[in-house]
């Protein structure tokens, strides 16, 4: 990661508390898993991610009821956009922007793996298709490569992706 980028998401996750990746109650000996953000919030792999949800302003609402899928990018698939995309992006003129992109990847509904291998495309919460292929055995959603599916979190399910895909 860049030093700007380093510093951005200090800045922007100094005055974030960190949330276990499992909250919730105890039930005959289980731990529930917490909400997609929560979830997100508890994996390393997530920061960037969790850092422009809240950017977003969109914390509140992945923490709802749901059920929600989500493909999520890892840091590395951020990493992967051009050299200041994210940095602009994080911007609070570019908030529009940002949330459209965040929403595309978010399917209203609990569509686990079993499912999304069954779809041509998926309707993303920002009213778009997301296109989905599946060919020897590899899944993806446009360019975005699943690389981790069904990571259940108490209001539905992550399916983690290689890249950030955006909107058409």
């Amino acid at each position: 990661m860049t030093l700007i980028r380093k510093s951005l998401l200090a800045v922007l996750l100094s005055g974030v508390f960190a949330v276990p990746a499992f909250a919730g109650h105890h039930e005959e000996g289980e731990m529930k898993a917490g909400t997609i953000v929560d979830v997100a919030a508890g994996n390393p792999d997530f920061e960037t991610l969790v850092a422009a949800v809240k950017a977003a302003g969109l914390a509140e609402t992945l923490s709802g009821d749901g059920p929600f899928t989500v493909f999520a990018p890892t840091d590395d698939a951020f990493a992967k956009l051009p050299a200041g995309t994210l940095e602009d992006l994080l911007k609070p003129e570019n908030k529009d922007k940002l949330v459209a992109i965040l929403t595309y990847h978010v399917v209203a509904g609990k569509v686990t793996a079993a499912d999304v291998v069954k779809l041509d495309t998926a309707t993303t919460v920002n009213g778009q298709a997301a296109d989905i292929t599946v060919a020897d055995g590899k899944v993806k959603v446009d360019a975005a490569n699943v690389t981790a599916t069904d990571i259940k979190a108490s209001n539905g399910v992550i399916h983690v992706i290689d890249a950030v895909i955006l909107p058409k």
